[in-house]
Order: C-alpha cells, then structure tokens, then sequence
C-alpha cells in the first residue's frame, strides 16, 4: 500500500515539476480523478492544486473528522456529464469517502480492486457507464456498504459465492449487464438487509435458487426478468413479503405457477413470455393427466386420448348441431322478453321514420326530451335521436339523482375553472345542492354511441376518492358532465394557495391523509374500475379536497371524451345559467412535468405506469412543498424545482440532511421523521425512470396505509 501511494505521488512531482505544498492529500488523491479524465480542462475547471483543500471543488462533499485539522473528503458527485476516462485507482486513498457517484458517464475499464481500500465507502452509484471486468468480490470486505448500483454496463462474469459477505448490503442493482452462470444458493440468507434485488437483463440461466425466497427484508420488486432461467417457480418465493412484486419475464421457466403467499399479488405481467408456464394468473391452464377413470384408477394421456377417438364424426355432428339449437332457442326467448318489456313502457312508433338532414326526429320518446333516462331500452333511443338535428337529453347515471334540463339551464353558476379538458361551472340547483358541470363543446355528434358509451363507464366508477359523475347531457350543439361539486378547492391550491405562495394549513398527518386517499383512488381505478381506467393526467389540481381534507381523483376519462368529440371545448362559447365569462381560475398552459418521462413522448400510448410517475411527483411534492411546474419568470418563486424528482434523488444520493428536503413547515413535527423518509422512499420508487421497476398502485396503496398506522 505504502509503495502504491509512494508510486502516484512521484508520478505526480514528474508531471507537475513545482507543485504547491499546501493542498491536502484527499486533494492530491481526487487529482487522479482530473487526470484520468479526456478534455479535463472543461470539466475540472475548478480543481485548482493550489487551493489548501479540494472542498470547494465541483462534486466533492467534506466534513470535519476528530483528529485532523484539515475537513475530509466524503462525497464524489461527479455524474450525467459523458466524462470519458477510467476511475483510477488512488481513489481508495480517500479512507473517509462514503459515496461514490460517477454514474451517467462514459468511464470504461474495470472497477479497480483497490478502490475498496476506501473503508468509509457505502454508497457506489457507477451506473451508466462502460466499464467491463467482474463484479468485484472485494467489495464485501467494505464494512459499511449498503448502496451497489452497477447497472448499465458491460460487465460479465458469474455472481460471485462471496456477496453473501455483504451482509449490510441494502441494495444491488446490476441490471443490463453481461453477467451469465447459475446464481449460487447459500447467498441470500446472510444478506438479511436486502431490500432491492435486480439481475434483470443479463444471461443468467439455470435455475432459480430456492433461498430467494428468505429474503424477507425485500421491498418493491424482485427482478429477475430478461435472462434465461429454466425450470420451475420456486415455491419458496411466496414466503417474500406480500408487498413484494415479482418481474420473472422473458425467460425460459416451466411448469405451474404456485398460488401460495406473495404469488397471489401478482398480476399476468409478471410471468409474460415463459412459453411453458401455466396457471393463474396467466390465461394458459395447465393440464391435468391424472384424471380418475370410472375405476378409480388413474388413466393416462393416452388413455384420454383413445377415448376421445371412440366418438365417431357422425355422433360429434349431432353433438354440435344439438348445442346449437339449445343456443338458438334460447337467444329467440331473451328477444322475445326485451321486446315484450320495451312494449309495456307505453311507447310505440306508427311507422319506419328515418332521421332527415334537418327538423326534429321523428323517432318515438317515452319521456321528454328534458327529462331523465333510466333503463336500457330508453337509453338506445337515445342514441338514434343523438344524430346530427336532434335536441338533446339529460341522462341520469344516478337513479337517486333526479332534476330537469331546464332547472340546471336556469340555476346560478359562475365559472370555477377552464382548461383544454373544458369549461367547469359550479351550479346550485333549486334545492340547494351544488353541482360541478363541465362544458365539454360543440362536435362529434357522428360519435355519439361512442361518447355514451364511454360516459356509462365512467360512471360505474364508484370508490369514496374519486369523484362520482351524477348525469350527463348530449346534443349536437352541447356536451355536459354533471358530477358532484367537492366544496374545498385542490390540491394544487392546498399547498400554494391561489396566490402561489406556500400553505401554512396542511400538517404532516393531513398530508399523508391525502397521499392515502388519493393512492387507494388510483388503485381501483387501475384494478378494480370496470374498464381498468389509466387516468393519464394525475397532478395536484386534479386531486380535489373536501372540507376534512378528504381528497377525490378528478378528471379521469375526460381526454377520451375530448377525442371523442374532436374539438376544443376550452374555445367553445355559450355560459350556463348566465354565468359571467369571467375566468379566475384560468392560467397559461405550462409544460406538465408531473409526467413520466415516457409520456413525453408524441403519439405514446397512457399506461398505468404513467399514473405511478406522475403519483410519486405528487408524494415528492407533498413532501417538499416545492412545485415541479415551470412558471415563468414574473411568477417565479423559491417553492418551484424545474425537475423535482432529479432535485431529490441527488439529495439522497449526496446523503444531504432531511432538513434541507423536506418542507419547512412539516419540520415542527419531529415525531413524523421516520414517516416523512418512509413516504420520501416510496415517492422515489414511483418515480423510477424505468417504467417496469415502478410498483403496481396496489402495491403502493397497502404500502403508505402501513406507515404511521
């Protein structure tokens, strides 16, 4: 070791022949760095030799140590600047360094062995690269190590039986590797910290080690998806916690999928592309050979198959055709019942009316053209008199939801809002009930069974948070939604007040409160709603508020709608109730960066990944109190963060204080610290770049219910 030191530093002297004295020996270590660097000149403008000490260099981090009058290097933050060049090996000189973030560049080589002299070290974030060579067993000798990201490189290699040295190891990230071989059993029961687990995307094959399933701190998602595992599902891997997600696709495993613990919150994703995989909850059955024959004993395959070859082709005709008949006959009796209860309702039509270019339709109504529908039968009159001349309709979703056209026409309203999703209106009907209604314009009125039947759906969607619509409107001229009115604004407003400026009203336990809410929301929506809804916008003015601070998911279908009838409803005119055309609430687009970075893309399809991002920006948000919209520069304030969820990651990854993350106003309430960070690392698993690494909201869901409960 001292020879190696003794080697750099006369290395060196023959570079720089009158060298200044005083900088310190970190300093003289992170000069390696510089020097190991192409075009070093740009991207070290700053690290000057002559300064006492490199602390004020860009990316480097120090504190005090007891028993050195010289502040220590800790931190090297030196990521996404394409730097090309190797990580020399004097870095594990730096024996008080504890985080090492080179990721997102261009360094190549191997991961020098000596690197892991630097005994302080705990976090390694090297992902990005193009570094080769072997996961380094050496790194199990770091007393402290928690933090492995190697992911996005090009190295290979078998994993290692000395991992299982790491025993303090929180998470290993090797994904997109080159790594190949059987994974080793008899790691993972000493590695009882674990908590992130990705070998996605190598060449691994063999089978799945059965003491996978003992690691009992995991977290989030065990992936071990895109490598070439063979063999069966170890049912060992139901003893994981429930709130751990399995991602096993696209490799090469067999058999029965077992239905025991964790595996019964797995979704069908999970196991997609395993050719010979079957069970729930994949579509493909598996088979059972074992039949009983009438003997009691049991028969085989080929057995079954004989006496599927004793039915002759004339007996299977019969068969066929007698099952059909049996269909017919039943089909002719269910018309038979619908056109009988269509005729007792009182309508008839007296002859074959068609809809015309102009004038009124003349197609028969049981009920007028202002008043409610409420059955099936009406409802497809409807439909024939939504063409092109028809007056419209109002439909009630709600039975117990009763009021005419012309009293929602004729009640008070004034302008809540207006955005490309429509006009909004706050309407108090005769009774006194408030209602929101919301213009959605003028076209697609060649699209109408489309649009109803979209409306229908939306309004099966009943959970306590998210917002129930009551009825709807049609005409050619007029498209309605009538929902209820929710009495205390949104979110958005919740935390920057209309002003913008921050609220001093939401407490840590009202925060959390809404995160809960709004997340069991968004679950049934992505689970249990009839259509399986992806909401696609999820922000904090589409999270409203009632007066307990109870929230409720806005919004959710309105973009198809919008499609549906194929114009701007936000230019539309016309006012309901003769409400001023005065829009308070009306603010300038501005880029959406509550979206996940996919969804950025033009002509992308919404997921239900995209609601995950865009959830944990609002998590972030909560949290921090600070925005992630980008305002302009009139309106500009200390609150907002151009790329919020990039501001927290680089805190956490820097181990900057909480204090400096969190809002302000929620650092009063010390007893909530472990439930802030709790919240703060379920924020950044939604927010991961990688779409398939983003937790189910299910998942998410039981996961924030648990915290402070």
């Amino acid at each position: 070791m001292q020879l190696f030191s003794l080697s750099f530093f006369l290395f060196f002297f023959l570079l720089n022949p009158t060298p200044s004295l005083s900088l310190s020996s970190d300093g003289l270590s992170l000069l390696s760095l510089k020097s190991a660097v192409d075009d070093a000149a740009s991207a070290f403008s700053d690290w000057n030799e002559d300064d006492p000490n490199p602390c004020r260099w860009t990316g480097i981090s120090c504190m005090n140590v007891s028993g050195f009058s010289d502040p220590r290097v800790v931190g090297i933050a030196i990521s996404g600047r394409n730097l090309r060049g190797y990580i020399p090996s004097e870095l594990g000189n730096l024996f008080y360094l504890r985080r090492l973030n080179l990721h997102g560049n261009n360094f190549y080589g191997s991961i020098p062995v000596q690197l892991f002299n630097a005994s302080s070290l705990h976090s390694i974030f090297l992902y990005g690269n193009n570094l080769s060579g072997t996961l380094p067993p050496a790194m199990c000798q770091l007393p402290r190590l928690q933090n492995v990201d190697f992911s996005n490189n090009s190295l290979s290699g078998s994993i290692p039986e000395g991992l299982k040295k790491c025993k303090q190891l929180q998470r290993l990230v090797v994904t997109r590797n080159q790594f190949s071989g059987e994974i080793p059993e008899g790691i993972w029961p000493e590695m009882e910290n674990l908590v992130q687990l990705d070998l996605s995307s190598n060449e691994f094959n063999g089978s799945i080690p059965d003491d996978i399933g003992e690691l009992k701190s995991l977290s989030g998602t065990l992936n071990l998806s895109h490598n070439h595992f063979t063999g069966k599902i170890p049912k060992s891997l139901g003893n994981l916690p429930e709130t751990v997600s399995f991602d096993l696709r696209s490799n090469n495993l067999s058999g029965e999928i077992p239905q025991t613990g964790a595996f019964a919150n797995q979704g069908p994703t999970a196991f997609l592309n395993n050719p010979d995989l079957c069970g729930f909850p994949l579509q493909k059955s598996c088979r059972n050979p074992s039949r009983s024959s009438p003997e009691g004993q049991s028969s085989s395959p080929e057995s079954g198959t004989n006496a599927r070859k004793g039915l002759s082709p004339g007996l299977i005709i019969l068969i066929s055709v007698a099952d059909a008949a049996g269909v017919a006959f039943i089909g002719l009796i269910i018309v038979y019942i619908y056109w009988k209860n269509r005729d007792s309702q009182g309508c008839s039509c007296t002859g074959k009316e068609k809809l015309g270019s102009t004038g009124r339709s003349a197609l028969c109504s049981c009920l007028s053209a202002h008043s409610f529908q409420n059955n099936d039968s009406e409802m497809e009159s409807d439909k024939e008199r939504g063409g092109k001349g028809a007056e419209g309709d109002l439909v009630a979703i709600d039975k117990g939801f009763s009021f005419e056209l012309d009293e929602l026409l004729r009640a008070s309203a004034y302008v809540l809002g207006k955005s490309g999703l429509g006009i909004v209106y706050k309407v108090v009907l005769g009774n006194g009930v408030p209602v929101a209604v919301r213009r959605l314009g003028e076209g697609g009125e060649q699209r109408y069974k489309e649009f109803v039947a979209e409306v229908q759906a939306i309004g099966r969607v009943k959970h306590p948070n998210v917002v129930k619509l009551r009825a709807y409107y049609w005409a050619p001229d007029e498209k309605l939604l009538i929902s209820d009115f929710i009495s205390n604004g949104n979110l958005a407003n919740a935390l920057r007040g209309r002003s913008g400026q921050p609220s001093s009203s939401l407490s840590w336990s009202t925060r959390l409160k809404i995160a809960k809410g709004t997340a069991r929301g968004l679950a049934y929506l992505h689970e249990c709603s009839p259509r399986k809804f992806v909401h696609g916008d999820i922000k904090p003015s589409n999270i409203l508020l009632d007066n307990e601070f109870q929230p409720y998911i806005s919004d959710f279908g309105l973009n198809r709608l919008i499609t549906i009838t194929g114009n701007n409803p936000a230019s539309s005119g016309g006012f309901i109730g003769g409400a001023l055309p005065y829009l308070k609430s009306v603010q300038p687009e501005r880029p959406n960066n509550y979206k996940a970075p996919e969804a950025r893309v033009a002509n992308s399809r919404p997921t239900q990944k995209w609601d995950v991002y865009s959830f944990g920006v609002v998590l972030l948000e909560l949290l921090t109190g600070k925005s992630p919209e980008l305002s302009s520069p009139t309106t500009s304030t200390s609150t907002e963060v151009p790329d919020l969820v990039k501001w927290v990651r680089k805190g956490f990854e820097e181990e900057n204080p909480l204090s400096d993350m969190v809002d302000p106003l929620l650092l009063q309430e010390v007893q909530a610290k472990k439930e802030v960070l709790a919240v703060f690392h379920v924020a950044l698993a939604c927010t991961e770049g990688d779409p398939e690494l983003r937790p189910r909201m299910k998942t998410l869901s039981e996961n924030l219910e648990r915290i402070g409960s």
